[in-house]
């Protein structure tokens, strides 16, 4: 998984070949998508409504650059702006039929550049941001900014059939050799923009986005000829050449006493189903309460596994010769399923993501084992036996804060392998800013919000059940917050060797699964067993045996960004 980048037409999504119907169900329901991936700071402007974070920003612990309000890269100064000016927007379509709206930075610092505009869904209070720019490189020769030497038109309204305040367009800015437009201009006019609207960044400062980064079908869109896709920076439309900045860890990422003041404002409290059974608990009390080391080749003689693992096979791969399991004594078996959830840590993972300009702190818990699958079958609610249960179960949410001011500008909620990320603006809040999180029953799932989802395509009375709640089963994160991992860092934090073992944390078990689903069958009759029959056909093969997982070093994201 590839890092994803924050600036400018923050979290906005462009259409193509696009008339009125199709606006409402595919347009801006992307649009919506994927603002929620990354907005950042308070925001100004008329007609909608604007969100601040519960509780003000505590002052940070000093050192290095971290939210001292701008980021030098090196040459080149970088700012937050986030007081707006409304361009244009739509004033239908999309969620809640509310549209959409266009935005320029309000007032821009004396000497700074605007590195674009900025865009958001009119159905939620703004919170957003757009880069802006100073060269301080003292090379007149070749400075870090230069303005653009034109503009392309790549989009504009005129043939848009939706309600909207005049025409819009979507301008690229042409950059001199040698540098790059890291962001579009929208206007009102069709008039072609000033070129000193704008700045682009010397290409040395910029990278190369990855177009395919947290895509897939029902995201790409075509408009008029030209492929358009949802970015974490901001709109892009493909085929055009537009860059993305690249920071400075050194200037801008949080320093040990600023990680543990971000952890004690942000850390997530985690709600429990009331009828969860299967906890998380510490790695340690796994280990202590009789975890087993197997070796293939040698399944007789299992070995204890030592405090903080420090006998467990450390790097090399899956190679499936190792694996993880509970104690073999049937009621030890038993009470470590359970979990210890006063025992419980969480483990934090501070990495830069866009360069430095932003922190990803990624939150893990382990729960020693995973609960069986739960399925609802129109009208019936049912288990599905032994399917989807494994020994050893990682779950994690990323908490992505602003390097500028230390701002939480959105969460990851981790969900069966992939997830969603949502807004500062669209998540509930425990005590001043500490996110809340649900955790799923027996899957440990993460949500926004309580309430029931159905996974799978048999319909929409027809899925694997994830239902979350609350109840007096809690975890505050931050209580028991173990930082094992923070590579930036020199010397960096020193990682327990539980880390590093890149094996299974539980066994590999195959059910009899057509025993299992005969067991279903039974109960049902007529249309609903067709409609249970599609049901197992739409269930992920991952379901169909028990597996233990990989640990957290192992998941692509913990090098790179989150799977949406």
């Amino acid at each position: 998984m590839i890092e994803k980048n924050h600036f400018l037409f923050t979290k906005s999504v462009f259409f193509q070949n696009m008339h009125s119907s199709s606006i409402n169900t595919i347009f801006f329901s992307l649009f919506f998508f994927s603002f929620f991936l990354c907005f950042n700071g308070s925001t100004m402007a008329d007609s909608q409504d604007t969100f601040q974070l519960p509780s003000p920003l505590p002052q940070w612990p000093p050192g290095g650059g971290f939210a001292n309000g701008t980021i030098d890269l090196g040459g080149l100064q970088v700012k937050q702006v986030t007081r707006f000016t409304k361009i244009w927007a739509t004033n239908g379509g999309g969620p809640d039929n509310l549209g959409a709206s266009f935005y320029d930075p309000d007032v821009i610092p004396q000497g700074f550049s605007s590195l674009g505009s900025y865009a958001q869904p009119n159905n939620i209070p703004l919170f957003g941001h757009v880069l802006v720019a100073k060269d301080i490189s003292n090379n007149y020769s070749y400075p870090t900014l230069k303005s653009p030497i034109d503009y392309t038109l790549v989009w504009s309204s005129e043939s848009l059939d939706i309600e909207k305040d005049g025409e819009g367009y979507v301008w690229l800015p042409v950059a001199p050799d040698g540098y790059k437009a890291v962001g579009y201009i929208f206007t009102n006019s069709s008039v072609k923009p000033a070129l000193d609207k704008v700045g682009c960044v010397r290409e040395d400062f910029t990278d190369t986005p990855n177009t395919a980064l947290g895509l897939d079908n029902k995201n790409v869109l075509d408009i008029n000829g030209l492929n358009v896709y949802d970015s974490v920076g901001g709109f892009r439309v493909r085929n055009e050449s537009v860059g993305i900045l690249k920071g400075n860890l050194s200037n801008s990422m949080p320093n040990l006493n600023q990680i543990e003041a971000l952890i004690q404002a942000y850390a997530p409290v985690i709600y429990f189903h009331p009828d969860e059974q299967y906890l998380p608990s510490s790695v340690d009390w796994f280990f202590q309460n009789g975890a087993l080391l197997y070796h293939k080749g040698n399944e007789s003689k299992p070995n204890l596994v030592e405090r903080n693992g420090s006998n467990l096979p450390q790097g090399g791969s899956n190679d499936e010769t190792y694996w993880l399991d509970l104690p073999l004594d049937g009621s030890s078996k038993d009470r470590v399923k359970k979990g210890d959830l006063q025992d419980a840590c969480a483990y934090f993972h501070v990495k830069p993501v866009s360069g430095g300009l932003f922190t990803d702190i990624a939150i893990w818990v382990f729960y020693p084992f995973n609960g069986g699958a739960r399925a609802k079958v129109e009208f019936i609610n049912l288990s599905l036996g032994k399917l989807g249960e494994h020994v050893g179960d990682w779950e994690h949410v990323t908490l992505r804060i602003s390097n500028f001011n230390g701002e939480l500008n959105s969460v990851f909620f981790c969900q069966h392998g992939w997830g969603k990320w949502v807004s500062a603006s669209g998540l509930e809040y425990h005590t001043g800013n500490k996110p809340v999180v649900y955790a799923s029953l027996h899957g440990h799932a993460s949500y926004p919000k309580p309430g029931r989802v159905l996974l799978g395509s048999g319909g929409a009375d027809i899925g694997v059940k994830d239902d979350t709640d609350k109840s007096d089963k809690m975890m505050d994160t931050g209580v028991r917050a173990v930082v094992v991992a923070t590579e930036y860092l020199t010397p960096a934090v020193v990682e327990p060797p539980w880390l590093n073992y890149e094996r299974k944390w539980g066994p590999k078990i195959d059910y009899d699964v057509e025993k299992e689903i005969n067991k279903m069958k039974k109960v049902m009759i007529g249309k609903l067993k067709k409609a249970f029959e599609r049901f197992v056909e739409s269930i992920p093969s991952e379901m169909l045996g028990e597996e233990g997982p990989t640990g957290p070093k192992v998941k692509d994201s913990w090098s790179g960004d989150e799977c949406v």
